[in-house]
């Protein structure tokens, strides 16, 4: 009898699959009756119920399926090859359960509309309304940085804690919901990650646990991008899986808090995008505009850049590559180098924004 179940639940990944795939054709469907639907209240049971924990229940688990997985096929290694067929079926009946997980808890939010249908955003620009952007994102961070360091040529130093930044990342999602209802955060569930050093070396600056609903973010990381990575882990657990749209989020939701260290961090994150799309088009143009970015801004940029060449090792790109091909895999066709998107959004927005 037994066996039979185990049979039937591996089996039912083949309709589950299909059923993905069907899903997968029809964005409004998804948007309307799981992200905006169903999702919302298992993302809500889920930081009830495991975001008062100061640790990551999520990382945990990971552990010790980890060493369960070690130990079956540990215990199981001398049937592996005499009895195939059935230690396949219990490999295949696990995976039929991971992937009805993953998609329930979280991952068919990849499959939803694209965040400008959803939040009524434009998404075509012209180079000379991302120049127009980019400028007005320079005077602002330059503003802001100025501010911040009292010289235009020191780095700006985050003055809060990484504990601070976690307690007060909701607080940009709060003066966010004014303008889009959908980002209402609440309650949390943010935590650094027990596999920070892992997480660092694979080259990744945190993460949404789909099965716990734990948005997770690499504490070594430097102060300076605490909070927009915190703020694109939220937007993850919002429901929105697309990196470049999280990206778009955390933006806004730094940029829109009242702390300056917040609306630094935002606006700076948001002209990096924009730098590198003019200099993607026009070198000449990138050249002429970048020395009028405050020179502590760019050290600011290059202290994040020494702190990724620092960890660079050569499992690193393989970590990357597995993972774009897993954001390819689920409709995010460039994988982790959507940045044009971004700016499409960042541009859009901000000519409708004071």
């Amino acid at each position: 009898m037994l066996k039979k179940k185990k049979t039937l639940i591996a089996l039912s990944l083949i309709p589950q699959f299909l059923l993905v795939k069907l899903l997968s054709n029809y964005p409004d469907v998804v948007e309307l009756y799981y992200s905006n639907g169903l999702y919302p209240l298992i993302s809500k049971i889920f930081r009830l119920t495991l975001g008062w924990l100061p640790f990551s229940f999520g990382d945990l688990l990971y552990t010790f399926a980890g060493i369960y997985m070690i130990r079956w096929f540990y215990k199981n290694r001398k049937r592996l090859r005499k009895d195939t067929k059935n230690w396949l079926t219990e490999v295949f009946a696990a995976a039929a359960f991971i992937y009805m997980a993953f998609h329930l808890f979280w991952g068919l939010n990849y499959y939803r509309l694209p965040l400008h249908k959803s939040l009524n955003i434009e998404h075509d620009y012209t180079t000379e309304q991302l120049l127009e952007v980019t400028k007005s994102l320079i005077e602002k961070s330059n503003a802001l940085h100025f501010e911040i360091a009292k010289n235009d040529t020191i780095k700006a130093d985050i003055k809060l804690s990484k504990k601070d930044i976690f307690e007060m990342v909701p607080a940009g999602y709060a003066n966010l919901k004014k303008q889009f209802p959908n980002l209402k955060y609440s309650p949390t569930s943010l935590k650094r990650s027990i596999y920070s050093y892992p997480l660092t070396y694979m080259g990744f600056s945190g993460y949404l646990n789909p099965l716990t609903n734990e948005a997770q973010v690499d504490g070594l990381i430097p102060v300076f991008k605490f909070s927009t990575t915190s703020a694109h882990e939220i937007a993850h657990q919002l429901g929105f899986a697309a990196e470049n749209e999280a990206n778009f989020i955390a933006f806004m939701a730094t940029t829109n808090h009242d702390n300056i260290y917040f609306k630094y961090s935002g606006y700076t994150f948001a002209l990096r995008f924009c730098l590198n799309e003019i200099y993607r088009r026009d070198e000449a143009l990138y050249e002429s505009i970048i020395d009028s970015v405050n020179t502590g801004i760019l050290k600011n940029y290059k202290e994040v850049r020494d702190f990724w060449e620092a960890h660079e090792n050569p499992i690193e790109p393989y970590f990357k590559s597995f993972y774009g091909n897993f954001l390819k895999a689920n409709r995010q066709s460039k994988g982790m180098q959507s940045y044009n998107y971004v700016v499409a959004l960042i541009v859009n927005y901000h000519a409708t924004t004071p």
